[in-house]
């Protein structure tokens, strides 16, 4: 499995390779974090590992720009393949998360 950095900084996507052409890739992944976090977290900053797994599944290591790690966070699309959608919805539960811990 191949690491792919992403035009957007602090984010990574592992096993890139997998996404479905259509969904617009890694940095179609990553600027849609970016774009939550943007919205949702503003000012909190991050660096992101998205690892795609098997089945249209991802899951996200986290780390906030002060070094605390946030709990990783898990997507599967069970009916469908990933897609722009699928990667809003795991995008906005990543913001919803940097955004508590912009809080604590």
């Amino acid at each position: 499995m191949s690491s792919t950095e992403s035009a957007v900084p602090g984010c990574r996507v592992v096993g890139a390779e997998e996404l479905p052409a259509e969904s617009g890739g890694a940095d179609a992944l990553c600027k849609a974090i970016a774009s939550a976090a943007a919205e949702k977290a503003p000012g909190v900053s991050y660096s992101i590992e998205v690892r795609v797994l098997p089945r249209s599944q991802l899951a996200a290591a986290i780390t906030t720009g002060d070094g605390r790690k946030l709990a990783e966070q898990n997507f599967a699309s069970m009916d469908r393949p990933l897609s722009s959608g699928s990667f809003k919805r795991f995008a906005d539960a990543i913001a919803i998360e940097l955004a508590k811990a912009g809080k604590s």
